[in-house]
């Protein structure tokens, strides 16, 4: 059946044929749908898809902190040993009264290597975060064997001592080197040792810390 829509009263508009009322309601629900989606749907759907994204990230945040939590003891463990181990190492270092001693042992252990010090000149204390710094310049003069036995017994002392700028050079043989036939070498190097701040010293440092805070 034709529909003219040029006679149709769209004030009469109860009085249409059926096939025109039909018409005319698919126009509306069409024109309706599309302007509930154009204003409404539309905007819902971008706010859809946000919230998709939003939901892929907190997914994976909580499939990380969830990880995290499984490992909470294990991490937990790692902690306590690592502070025991930081423990061992800070008994390592002397206190302020005990590098004295140190001294003491670093100078006997190069005695009982049979090594003769030329110099032995402890220098100024260099300050660091959490510990100081004491340098000690050192030349002894000995045999190849007597020089290693040296190292090794500063490496097996209970305090930490490491050696730096190690020179080793031969020297002018005395007399009494040639008669023994001697190969007599000469040793430069820096000592350092270290030891903790104590909690003054480490206020002090923090103090530091925040005037120069201050004035940034």
């Amino acid at each position: 059946m034709n529909i003219d829509f040029d006679d149709l009263d769209f004030k009469n508009a109860g009085n249409w044929p059926l096939p025109a009322k039909i018409v005319a309601v698919i126009v509306i629900a069409i024109a309706v749908g599309f302007a509930g989606y154009w204003f409404d749907t539309k905007e819902q759907l971008v706010v859809l898809d946000n919230a998709r994204a939003k939901e892929a990230e907190l997914k994976k945040a909580f499939e990380t902190k969830q990880a995290v939590a499984a490992n909470l003891d294990a991490y937990k463990e790692q902690m306590e040993v690592m502070k025991k181990s930081f423990g061992a190492l800070l008994l390592q270092l002397p206190s302020k009264t005990e590098v004295a001693e140190l001294l003491v042992d670093i100078s006997r252990v190069g005695l009982e290597s049979g090594l003769e010090f030329e110099l032995f000149k402890p220098g100024a204390e260099v300050i660091k975060e959490f510990y100081a710094e004491y340098p000690i310049s050192i030349r002894v003069v000995g045999s190849y064997h007597q020089l290693g036995n040296f190292v090794s017994g500063i490496a097996a002392l209970p305090r930490i001592v490491t050696l730096h700028n190690l020179k080793i050079n031969h020297p002018k043989k005395t007399g009494k080197d040639q008669k023994k036939g001697a190969s007599v070498l000469l040793m430069n190097a820096t000592a350092n040792t270290y030891r903790y701040l104590d909690q003054d010293e480490l206020d002090a440092q923090n103090a530091k810390k925040k005037k120069k805070r201050r004035k940034r």
